[in-house]
C-alpha cells in the first residue's frame, strides 16, 4: 500500500507538469505524460479500475502522437488552435455515449468497481485526449465534466492524491482555455467564451 501511495504521488507530479506544460502549450508535455502514464497503469490494476487501466496504454500511444503532431505543427507553422463544428461534437459525443454502455456492460461481467462510470471517464477521455492531440479549444470542456466525475470515482477507491490532483486540474483548466483562447484569437480575431459555452 505504501509503494502505491508513493507512486500514485510521483504519478500526481508528473501529471501537474503535463497540464502546466500542455497549457502552455509546450511540447514537453508529452514526455511527463508518457512517464505519469505509465505509473497510472500500475496503479489502477492495483486498486481494479480496469478500464482506467487501459486507458493509460491508449495515454502512452496518444503521448507518442501528440508529439510528432506538435512538433510538425509547430515546424510547419500551422494553426496550433482550431475548433470543432457542432457536428463534430454531436459525432463525438454520441460515440462517447455508446462506447460507454459497451464497455460498462463487458466491466459489468468482472470485478471492476464502478464499471459504468469507469467506462464513462475512460470513454471520454479517449476522445478529449485526441482533441488535446489536435490542438482542438474545446477539449476543455470535455475535461471538466470528465474530472468532476473522476473525483467521486477516485475518492471511493481511496486514491486521495489523484482525487486531489483532478480538483487541482479543475481550476487549471479555466487557465487552459484562456491560454488557448488567447492563441485561437490571435488567428481569427473572434471571440470565444468560457468553457460551458459553445460557438457554432
Amino acid at each position: 500500500m505504501l509503494q502505491t501511495t508513493m507512486m500514485e504521488a510521483l504519478a500526481v507530479v508528473l501529471a501537474l507538469a503535463y497540464l502546466a506544460l500542455a497549457i502552455k502549450r509546450n511540447i514537453g508535455c508529452w514526455a511527463a505524460a508518457a512517464i505519469s502514464t505509465t505509473l497510472y497503469l500500475f496503479i489502477f490494476l492495483e486498486v481494479k479500475l480496469y478500464a482506467e487501466a487501459l486507458l493509460q496504454i491508449f495515454y502512452l500511444i496518444m503521448a507518442g502522437y501528440g508529439f510528432l503532431h506538435w512538433r510538425k505543427v509547430d515546424s510547419d507553422g500551422l494553426q496550433p488552435v482550431v475548433r470543432w463544428s457542432s457536428r463534430q461534437h454531436a459525432l463525438a459525443l454520441g460515440l462517447i455515449g455508446l462506447a460507454s454502455l459497451g464497455l460498462g456492460h463487458l466491466l459489468s461481467l468482472t470485478d471492476a468497481a464502478w464499471p459504468l462510470v469507469d467506462a464513462f471517464t475512460t470513454c471520454a477521455s479517449l476522445v478529449a485526449t485526441w482533441m488535446v492531440a489536435r490542438r482542438v479549444l474545446d477539449n476543455w470542456v470535455y475535461w471538466l465534466v470528465i474530472d468532476s466525475v473522476s473525483i467521486v470515482l477516485y475518492l471511493e477507491r481511496a486514491l486521495f492524491f489523484t482525487a486531489c490532483l483532478f480538483a487541482i486540474y479543475i481550476i487549471m483548466i479555466f487557465f487552459g482555455w484562456r491560454s488557448w483562447t488567447l492563441a485561437y484569437r490571435a488567428h481569427t480575431g473572434q471571440n470565444t467564451r468560457s468553457p460551458g459555452h459553445q460557438t457554432t
